[in-house]
């Protein structure tokens, strides 16, 4: 598959869960030109200043992933993401049945793009048991995306670990955003089930990553979001 015609350092999506904006802003600050794609989910939409932190990183030309996973009635979650449409960011999440994506990308116009929620990460076998779901996580992967694929979206949000017979599945069709990167130094992710390297999931089809943590707690942030740029711009240099 031949890697679609992204900037190198668009690949890395830096998830920004703090509990305020204040910190928010002082981290995108500290990063500088090291990051140029930021994630903003409900930690901050709770903090009630999400919006204007939107604004404040597309001012400075940031692109944003509105991390929100619209899980409602169809007719709400259509409204929901008409509202968001016009408002400059690049991609929103949605978790729900195929009625729910279908509204989703009905209402995102020309410029916000959907992303299918698969299976979360921190999921695994055991957890799909207790919520009833009677399959193996790669199947009902490949099921969501099939769905999401159906219903207009534009990607998946999916574990590095299902990407392969993902892409065998759906080829170049859909984006495919990778969270539950593990960390260089190997530590255990508490809520990260199901993780991969950043090598391995660029290798296995991802076309962008997600990561938080690893970069966050550094000693240095930006000293690690610059080497994560570099071994992502490596690996797409010695294709």
């Amino acid at each position: 598959m031949t890697p679609k015609a992204i900037p190198s350092k668009d690949r890395l999506i830096f998830a920004m869960d703090v509990s305020d904006c204040g910190r928010a802003r002082a981290l995108a600050k500290e990063f500088g030109d090291a990051v140029t794609f930021y994630k903003i989910g409900l930690e901050l939409m709770m903090s009630g200043e999400y919006f204007e932190l939107l604004d404040w990183l597309l001012q400075r030309d940031k692109k944003v992933f509105c991390d929100l996973k619209f899980f409602d009635i169809p007719a709400t979650v259509g409204s929901s993401v008409r509202q968001l449409k016009d408002r400059g960011a690049s991609f929103v999440t949605v978790h729900g049945n195929q009625s729910i994506m279908e509204a989703a990308a009905a209402n995102k116009g020309d410029t916000l793009k959907v992303l299918g929620v698969t299976v979360l990460t921190s999921l695994d076998r055991g957890d799909l048991d207790d919520l009833g779901f009677d399959c193996d996580v790669g199947e009902l992967v490949l099921s969501r995306a099939r769905r999401a694929l159906e219903s207009g979206c534009d990607g998946v949000i999916s574990s590095g670990l299902e990407v392969p017979k993902l892409r065998e599945f759906v080829d170049d069709k859909l984006l495919v955003v990778t969270p539950g990167i593990r960390p260089v130094d190997n530590k255990p992710m508490a809520d990260q089930k199901r993780v991969v390297t950043v090598e391995t999931a660029f290798s296995n089809g991802a076309d962008y990553i997600v990561v938080g943590r690893p970069i966050r707690d550094a000693s240095s942030p930006r000293a690690a979001a610059e080497a994560m740029q570099g071994s992502i711009a490596r690996h797409f240099e010695a294709l």
